[in-house]
């Protein structure tokens, strides 16, 4: 059993971008390497209408087509990009507009930007500037927000200084509302992170996603209690302990309401993974599964497995990948298959996204020509994991320079 993950191939779309315009061309590529449909297990896409629609979108029409062909592929949303969905129901615009005006007067002047950068050097700041914020990458406002809590008294002496004063800063609440806006961004940041890159199992980003939802329970009881607790909101904290407790003490029930709204929306939005919650257990942890619930397929598999304590220190040991690698082929042959599909379940379309910042970079304004068919080969070469073989392909040359 090996495992990769590498793209089949890149087309370029000349005229619409219907569903099923996508599915053709999707099709070309499968055909073009004779590769059967009955093998495909998922299909994994983000939300717009010609990707996930219920009808006629991308993933309904090659999941149509696995059917026919006897296969059965599932249908999930990227997590990454569902997480950032998530992220977006927590709606501060009263404090990200006064943030952004504020950090767009300072930069956007060359003049007022030297003359911030000598005053924070002049004061000994913590930091040395702020960071634009883009709407664009929603989760980018979370080291803008750290950066201008952490400057926020400086900032706010600056600003004074030229005449512009701030007076949400000296707000108690609006305050309060920015630091637990800096807390939850950061807890965001860190899922965030831990949902990206190559090679990550399906069953490894779901339970980065179980974690969270069982943290954000966590945030909830605590801000919910009679005294509230902000052990994990240090933002927070801070301005609650330089306020008297009547003046923002009342927020703490608020902000459980956001987060409980928040924890609902992570519910609903990752109802397709937790439709295949059994079988992500049974995958990620097979010698604690029961096997009267496991498919009637794996149960006599399963037992031999459960009763091998000799697999059951190899498993501890090995990754997931590598245990069902060495698991005997003719002694378990349907766990061997089960677990390929599992294996070949992305959960993000991580390596999409790599590949389109590849693009962004190549596709700059210094660049005079630029065909599709080159940029298919810089692509496949930039995000392959594949090492070619350069002795041999040297060897098969009549001639070749040695100097080169």
């Amino acid at each position: 059993m090996n495992i990769t993950e590498e793209l089949l191939d890149l087309q370029s779309l000349k005229g619409q971008t219907r569903g099923v315009d996508l599915f053709d061309s999707v099709c070309s590529a499968v055909d073009d390497f004779k590769l059967p449909w009955s093998k495909v297990s998922g299909i994994v896409t983000d939300g717009a209408p010609a990707m996930a629609g219920e009808h006629r979108g991308l993933s309904k029409l090659i999941c149509d087509k696995v059917s026919e062909q006897g296969g059965n592929a599932v249908k999930l949303h990227c997590i990454i990009h569902q997480q950032v969905l998530c992220a977006k129901c927590v709606k501060f615009e009263h404090v990200m507009q006064p943030v952004v005006k504020t950090i767009n007067f300072i930069r956007s002047k060359a003049l007022h930007h030297r003359q911030f950068q000598r005053f924070l050097l002049d004061i000994d700041a913590e930091y040395g500037d702020v960071i634009y914020h883009t709407d664009v990458r929603w989760l980018s406002r979370g080291s803008v927000l750290q950066r201008f809590f952490s400057l926020r008294r400086e900032i706010g002496q600056f600003l004074a200084e030229k005449g512009k004063p701030m007076q949400e800063l000296s707000d108690p609440v609006w305050l309060a509302d920015l630091a637990f806006l800096v807390d939850i961004t950061k807890h965001l940041n860190v899922l965030n992170i831990s949902l990206q890159g190559k090679d990550a199992v399906v069953s490894q980003l779901f339970a980065h996603i179980k974690a969270f939802g069982s943290k954000l329970q966590l945030f909830q009881r605590h801000l919910s209690q009679r005294e509230p607790s902000t052990a994990h909101f240090p933002a927070l904290r801070e301005v609650m302990d330089s306020f008297p407790p009547g003046n923002i003490g009342a927020q703490a029930g608020r902000y459980a309401a956001i987060i409980a709204s928040l924890s609902a929306e992570f519910s609903g939005r990752f109802r397709d993974f937790y439709g295949m919650e059994k079988d992500i257990s049974l995958f990620s942890s097979p010698f604690s599964a029961d096997p009267d619930t496991a498919p009637h397929q794996l149960q006599l598999e399963l037992i031999e497995l459960q009763c091998d304590d000799e697999l059951r220190g190899r498993q501890q040991q090995l990754s997931l990948t590598d245990f069902y690698c060495q698991l005997e082929k003719g002694r378990f042959p349907e766990m061997r298959t089960f677990a390929k599909r599992m294996l070949s379940l992305f959960g993000s379309t991580y390596l999409c996204k790599q590949t389109f910042s590849v693009m962004n970079l190549n596709k700059n304004r210094l660049r005079s020509r630029l065909t599709d068919a080159h940029l298919r080969d810089i692509l496949r070469i930039s995000t392959t994991a594949v090492k070619p073989d350069l002795a041999r392909v040297l060897q098969s040359r009549s001639q070749y320079h040695p100097s080169h």
